[in-house]
């Protein structure tokens, strides 16, 4: 390895003293060509480093890109394992609602409490479903109207309650670990 050091320093050389003693003249003294050899060669050097230091800089900022690329992808990827069962969850919703609404309708009798009996299990089996995969029911009634968790459709007066204050929910509204899927719709004191 340094044998092919020296030999290209000396082809170096060779080649710097070509370009000096070519335009010299006759008249030009030993030391004189030498020191043009060393400016030459120090020009040499220096440009090489500048080269040197510029392919570093093109690298260090390749690798900042990469490893900036990397942790996106790797939020981007946490992110979506986090959501991932968003989309079910939002399908599966209204057939909740559906499932409520019948067992708010139905009043129980001799003929139809097994039906609404299993209606009930279903209802809750899909209920603890969505609590495992950490859905969470925004309970809105007799809290202040945040517009992030409530979508209010009506407005009502009561003077017993404060003004801003959901009197009452039409529809539940959910949240998927700290993701509102669907807020809750509601009537707000006026």
């Amino acid at each position: 390895m340094t044998t092919e050091n020296n030999k290209e320093q000396q082809e170096l050389v060779e080649e710097v003293k070509e370009e000096v003693v070519e335009p010299t003249t006759e008249d030009t003294s030993e030391e004189e060509i030498e020191q043009s050899i060393e400016q030459l060669l120090e020009a040499k050097v220096l440009k090489l480093e500048g080269e040197v230091q510029a392919a570093e800089d093109k690298y260090l900022r390749l690798y900042a890109e990469f490893e900036n690329f990397k942790k996106r992808k790797n939020q981007e990827i946490e992110t979506n394992n986090k959501y991932k069962s968003q989309k079910v969850v939002t399908e599966i919703l209204p057939s909740l609602d559906n499932l409520e609404r019948a067992l708010a309708s139905t009043e129980e009798t001799e003929a139809n409490a097994a039906l609404l009996k299993g209606v009930q299990m279903v209802y809750e089996g899909l209920q603890n479903a969505l609590n495992s995969e950490g859905v969470e029911v925004i309970e809105p009634n007799g809290q202040q109207f945040d517009p992030n968790f409530h979508q209010a459709v009506m407005q009502d007066s009561d003077s017993e309650q404060e003004s801003g204050v959901v009197l009452e929910t039409f529809q539940k509204g959910y949240k998927l670990k700290d993701r509102v899927i669907r807020p809750a719709m509601v009537k707000v004191n006026s």
